[in-house]
């Protein structure tokens, strides 16, 4: 009897919440979309099992709730508890409000979030002790309060999901977690789109209505507070449900196994399938794209990528040449627009050393990013493939052993390795590059005395170069070649680096401090490298991993992907512009037919010398995949839309032509089906290589 009674508050929105869900089911088995008939058993399965994983996942999901209720008491406001309580509380808060806080390092809206939070919980726990005739009236209200904010987002989340199956026919996938990332686009949309404001006003009167008879029958547990010993059981019971919940909720998800997708669809929870989503980071082609037949799709393919071997990119490079195994380092830089460089007309000069070695350069005038994260850009240099649906490669679970730039390198005798001045763990760097036979070197490896500035992502980028110098002197000690990829970190949020090295101060958190103490420590990089007895025999590839914004006013903005890249290797390349489209993809490529080697490739990534290279960019987004080819920019999206757009340049006064960025994006009025299909042929074939494992080394 007394569980039952201090159980209220969570049997009544279990309750509440199954009933939502048997509701939004019968609902989505008559819309539209569901078009298909179900057997008696495959309701009974919807219907059962679904219910029963629901039940699960609600338990999970109550894990607040339980924190919540536990560490609802009366005797921490007894002197002096109460009064270390609230100390605390206020240090905290001071703490953050300093500005010297882990918060305030990593910037952004971080520190007010905190500042927030601890504020009000100082505020109420202030209140709760210094009003004792009004803490049973202030702990209703809160009670009530948290009640109301599971109502609301139990209602929300059907509303969601019903809308989610409104466009795409399914539970929530990692489409869904992308509207999370693009939160401003999205929200634009939803605003356009729909009703906002009557849905949510709806939402809210009835979550309120229904929330008075929740809290009406719940509000025993605060009423009557349980004991120490009462708290004890019922943390017994919520952990064994929770713990039974984790085994359950996986393995009824494994029951999804009819033949009737709609079936497996609608048994589905939807909340699950969203937790899934950040895991599994990938959105299947096949399902959610515009196709055509496989064996066409490879023709299409072999056109662009000359002498594939059958339903595959695999295809022999030969050189007329003497193979040259000089060392190779590739820095790709943070965040790092073409607009910051002088050349294509920033007037800041916050680049002045990578302005000057570019006059020394091969550059690459004319280059896109694959896509708008870092994992993007290191999946672009390293596996030289489009930016399939979903996350990167490098951030999914079959990750390991394909064919890369390092298999390439390791086939040849060299040494490999990732350098990052950070923790490796991030964005899954150390498991995809060691999956890959890259030795890591990050963070970890750095002794005390190699640390003279950290910040949240890692060591500064000038301990970052010192540490790559060590790295390849003693690699030169061995007599083999190396290559090194150098990730640099100092150019992101919040953008602090030591104090006098360059004009603009390190605690300032500025966007352009970020860039120019980066391009000093580059300076610092080559200073040290041009001294070294391995530099003349060395080649220095430089690229941007991505742009430092990805906004714009359309799907793909061609400047937020415009990156800049070089090759600079003193007498041995000589300074030129190549002015021709091409993607990131490429560049590896490029640098491996420089060196005229002989290799079996896999990759997407041509040599953009070879008279055979036919002009193009591939961009994407987690789900909008785009080729730019022929001045037109056609963009791939889920439910099989197609995009054309006219490229219209708009050129800027005291910009060379090469340089240009910005173009129009005109709607074409009547579509170019062959570039259709080219985007089709690159999107399909790669996401078939990869879903097939036909991409490993």
């Amino acid at each position: 009897m007394f569980l039952s009674k201090k159980l209220a508050p969570f049997y009544n929105l279990t309750l509440f919440y199954v009933a939502i869900s048997i509701i939004l089911r019968i609902v989505l088995i008559f819309h539209p979309i569901t078009q298909s008939a179900f057997s008696g058993l495959e309701i009974v399965k919807i219907f059962s099992l679904g219910l029963v994983s629901d039940v699960f996942v609600f338990i999970l999901a109550s894990a607040f709730l339980w924190l919540y209720l536990i560490f609802i008491s009366n005797a921490k406001y007894q002197k002096p508890y109460g009064y270390i309580h609230l100390g605390l509380l206020a240090a905290l808060f001071l703490y953050i409000l300093s500005g010297k806080s882990i918060l305030t390092e990593y910037g952004g809206g971080l520190e007010k979030v905190g500042l927030l939070f601890v504020g009000i919980k100082t505020l109420l726990f202030s209140l709760l002790l210094f009003l004792p005739k009004k803490r049973e009236k202030i702990r209703y209200w809160l009670f009530a309060f948290v009640m109301f904010l599971y109502v609301v987002l139990i209602l929300q989340n059907a509303i969601s999901e019903y809308f989610f199956w409104n466009e795409f026919g399914v539970k929530y996938n990692f489409i869904a977690v992308n509207y999370l990332v693009y939160t401003t686009e999205v929200i634009g949309n939803i605003m356009e789109s729909y009703p906002v404001i009557p849905i949510f006003s709806t939402l809210f009167l009835v979550a309120g209505i229904i929330s008075y008879y929740i809290i009406r029958r719940s509000k025993i547990y605060i009423e009557k507070i349980p004991s120490v010993f009462e708290k004890i059981q019922i943390s017994i019971v919520y952990l064994l449900l929770f713990g039974l919940s984790l085994w359950a909720v996986p393995n009824l998800a494994k029951t999804e196994n009819a033949t009737n997708v709609f079936t497996n669809e609608l048994q589905a929870n939807g909340i699950y399938r969203f937790y899934l989503a950040f895991g599994n980071s990938e959105l299947d082609y096949f399902k959610f794209y515009k196709t055509l037949p496989e064996k066409e799709a490879f023709a299409l393919l072999d056109k662009q990528i000359p002498n594939i071997q059958g339903f595959s990119s695999t295809r022999n490079i030969q050189s007329d040449s003497v193979e040259l195994h000089k060392n190779v380092v590739l820095i790709t830089i943070e965040s790092y627009s073409a607009d910051f460089m002088k050349m294509y007309g920033n007037k800041d000069n916050i680049t002045p050393f990578l302005d000057d070695l570019a006059s020394k350069s091969l550059v690459f005038t004319n280059l896109y990013a694959s896509g708008n994260r870092t994992v993007r850009g290191l999946e672009a240099v390293t596996l030289c493939l489009p930016p399939t649906a979903g996350e990167s490669v490098v951030k999914r679970k079959d990750n390991k052993d394909k064919f890369s730039t390092g298999s390439v390198f390791k086939s040849k005798g060299y040494q490999v390795k990732y350098l990052y001045g950070g923790d490796a763990f991030f964005d899954n760097m150390q498991d995809f590059f060691s999956g890959n036979g890259y030795g890591i070197v990050d963070k970890k490896t750095f002794s005390p005395e190699e640390i003279t500035f950290a910040n949240i992502w890692g060591v500064c980028d000038e301990d970052m170069a010192n540490k790559a110098i060590k790295i390849m002197n003693a690699e030169f000690q061995t007599k083999k070649p190396f290559f090194n990829h150098w990730m640099t970190v100092s150019n992101h949020r919040p953008f602090t680096y030591p104090n006098n090295k360059i004009d603009i101060p390190g605690d300032s958190k500025s966007r352009k401090g970020g860039v120019k103490y980066t391009d000093y420590s580059l300076r610092k990089f080559f200073e040290m490298a041009e001294k070294q007895p391995w530099f003349k025999n060395t080649v220095f590839v430089i690229v941007a991993d991505h742009c430092a914004s990805s906004a714009g006013k359309t799907e793909l903005p061609l400047d937020k992907y415009r990156i800049p890249a070089m090759i600079y290797s003193p007498g041995f390349i000589q300074p030129k512009h190549y002015t021709q489209l091409m993607s990131q993809i490429d560049l590896m490529p490029t640098v491996f037919g420089l060196l005229n080697f002989n290799y079996q490739s896999k990759f997407f990534g041509q040599d953009v010398m070879k008279a055979d290279y036919k002009p193009r960019a591939l961009i994407a987004t987690y789900q909008d995949l785009g080729l730019i080819k022929d001045n037109v920019l056609t963009i791939l999206s889920p439910k099989q839309q197609v995009k054309q757009y006219s490229l219209i340049l708009k050129p800027k006064e005291g910009i060379a032509a090469d340089f240009q960025l910005y173009y129009d994006e005109k709607p074409l009025k009547e579509e170019k089906t062959d570039l259709v299909n080219d985007a089709i042929s690159f999107y399909q074939t790669a996401s078939d290589i990869l879903k097939k494992k036909k991409y490993q080394k």
